[in-house]
């Protein structure tokens, strides 16, 4: 079986940073882990980056959310601490909004017949990348694992796994 892991925006901004909750810290030793599972066995992994410019404040998603975070460059837009060092060879997939349309082709391309994800948010950046690499690849197997994930609130992270079983993407919880 091919499988990937696609680790979305362990960035340090979302951890310990500007949008950073403490739900997110807690999940980092099962993301490490579970990134260290995948690379012992020898599976694929790709990361994402959440990536700002100077001018986000005056993008829609600046209007909405008026708080400066991944800004490409700096410490925040790096991935967190306890992450970075298992990223250092693997494809990255910067993002300037939500969802990356380059990471459903890579999907579609390589052909996986299972994509596991895992990060943060898990109701914006990790259910917007789900929806589209199933709509790339709707009969790739699509699997979230949500202890390895973390939303805004405790609250948004449970309706954001509701919605994507509804949209056949399995939920786990290992």
């Amino acid at each position: 079986m091919k499988k990937l892991l696609v680790v979305i925006d362990m960035q340090t901004d979302f951890t310990t940073g500007a949008l950073g909750t403490k739900e997110a810290v807690l999940i980092l030793p099962s993301v490490k882990q579970k990134i260290e599972h995948y690379q012992k066995d020898g599976n694929p992994i790709v990361f994402t980056k959440d990536t700002h410019q100077t001018n986000y404040l005056t993008t829609q998603e600046g209007k909405n959310l008026p708080v400066s975070h991944c800004m490409e460059g700096s410490k925040g837009w790096e991935l967190d601490p306890i992450i970075a060092p298992l990223a250092l060879d693997a494809p990255c997939f910067c993002k300037p909004s939500f969802g990356s349309i380059e990471l459903g082709s890579y999907v579609k391309e390589g052909n996986f017949d299972q994509v596991e994800l895992i990060g943060l948010c898990t109701d914006i950046c990790v259910i917007s990348n789900a929806m589209i690499i199933k709509a790339f690849s709707p009969e790739t197997s699509i699997i979230v694992d949500a202890s390895c994930c973390a939303g805004v609130t405790p609250k948004s992270h449970q309706t954001a796994l509701e919605a994507m079983k509804m949209c056949q993407i399995q939920i786990i919880n290992e």
